[in-house]
């Protein structure tokens, strides 16, 4: 079931300067420690003059979707799955 949310998270994230690319590696939800496992696929887009990078990753059995506003450095969990079908 895929849920919709809007909800601050902390994220501890990697950056390789010879590729100059920035990834999440482990999510703090629910008082549980995640390890991201694979990242799907990642997007920016701006709205007005902040610029949001958007994740999509899988950590376990459990999908989310992830945006940095690199305006406030702060990350937040916009969607989560589980893989089923609603």
């Amino acid at each position: 079931m895929t849920q919709k949310l809007k909800l601050p998270i902390s994220v501890i994230s990697s950056f390789d300067h010879r590729n100059r690319r920035a990834v999440p590696v482990k999510i703090l939800f629910e008082g549980r420690e995640r390890l991201v496992s694979q990242i799907g696929f990642h997007h920016t887009f701006r709205d007005g003059r902040v610029l949001y990078h958007v994740y999509s990753v899988s950590a376990g059995t459990l999908f989310f979707r992830l945006v940095l506003d690199t305006e406030t450095l702060a990350w937040n969990l916009e969607e989560i799955s589980d893989g089923e079908s609603n």
